[in-house]
């Protein structure tokens, strides 16, 4: 009788990236919240919530009329200030000519100059107050300073806002790009360093849906929690499609070490005995099978990581195992 035919994979070392599945959380690229810098009433809004909006873009209109009363005052006073500033100026020139003739008294050429400085100093600040004036007019405008998602409206048309209110009006989250932050343990954070280590992340959803998106490690902070013991990492990626939230629960895998000449045996050669051992059937050089104890850690995909009883180039048999016993003599076929 011819001997039985098994399947066989033969063993061979591969460079192997492991990478860690762990929590993260998503959260914006940017976040503006939208506050006015001045009081007055809600004229109107100009966006829809939930709408996209550019930076620039106006929001809400606050009414104008008392601001631009106050522009218009600021702008008469700087009016006058000129005008005197003028006048003194001039005052001082003539008594600077008249006094080479002795025709005023040093005190008074003094006192026509000192008088034009300070006619100057007071134009400089009626030209703050016009600036300051004008820059509080620009403020009833609301514009938006991100580019991005806005919120709801926390205020309708006819409303009194003030500057000093703590509540924002709305908030514009920038979601593309868009962060995500996964809680990592203190001790592989070191991993990162390591030039070798891939820097690419990929997400699942809560539901195990995977995220068709490749994200990139960008930085981790120089704290550990120390109630959790880990480190906040955070991976940076595209988001045109805003299938990503602030807010959402992710499941992130992150490189955790790069390991040269890696073993792998598939999974179905691996036999747990009755005490918890582990073992492998070898076909030897000769077709012979040998029984061999191997130690396995994780799983990769559908194989176990070996850690040791395994050798770059051992047949394991992965098929045919109920025709088999040790010492038995086969003919093996490589299975891919």
């Amino acid at each position: 009788m011819p001997p039985p035919a098994v399947g066989v994979a033969t063993i061979k070392a591969e460079s192997l990236k492991l990478y860690d599945n762990l929590p993260g959380r998503v959260s914006a690229f940017r976040t503006a919240e939208i506050r006015p810098q001045v009081s007055g009433i809600i004229l109107k809004r100009f966006f829809e919530e939930g709408a996209s909006v550019n930076a620039g873009e106006k929001l809400y209109q606050i009414e104008p009329t008392l601001y631009e009363a106050e522009l218009a005052s600021a702008e008469a006073q700087l009016a006058v200030a000129e005008a005197n500033a003028y006048s003194a100026h001039l005052r001082a020139e003539r008594y600077k000519k008249l006094s080479k003739n002795s025709a005023v008294s040093e005190q008074e050429l003094d006192d026509s100059e000192a008088t034009a400085k300070q006619t100057e100093a007071q134009v400089k600040a009626a030209q703050a107050a016009v600036r300051s004036a004008r820059i509080n007019l620009s403020y009833t405008e609301i514009t938006a300073p991100i580019s991005g998602v806005i919120g709801r409206s926390t205020i309708t048309e006819g409303a009194l806002v003030s500057a000093q209110q703590s509540t924002a009006l709305t908030i514009i989250r920038q979601l593309s790009p868009i962060y995500v932050d996964i809680q990592r343990p203190a001790s592989s954070v070191l991993l990162m360093r390591n030039p070798a280590l891939p820097r690419e992340v990929t997400l699942s959803l809560e539901d195990g849906t995977s995220v068709e998106k490749t994200g990139e490690l960008q930085f981790s902070d120089a704290n550990v929690d120390p109630g959790t013991g880990t480190v906040n990492v955070r991976a940076l990626f595209e988001n045109a499609d805003h299938l990503l939230l602030p807010g959402m629960f992710v499941r992130a895998n992150v490189p955790s070490s790069l390991i040269e000449n890696a073993l792998l045996v598939p999974q179905q050669a691996v036999m747990r005995q009755a005490g918890g051992a582990t073992t492998t059937y070898v076909v030897n050089s000769d077709n012979v099978v040998e029984v061999r104890g191997v130690e396995v850690t994780r799983a990769i995909g559908d194989k176990w990581l070996v850690k040791s009883g395994l050798k770059t180039d051992d047949r394991v048999v992965i098929s045919g195992l109920q025709k088999i016993k040790p010492g038995v003599t086969v003919t093996p076929e490589e299975t891919k």
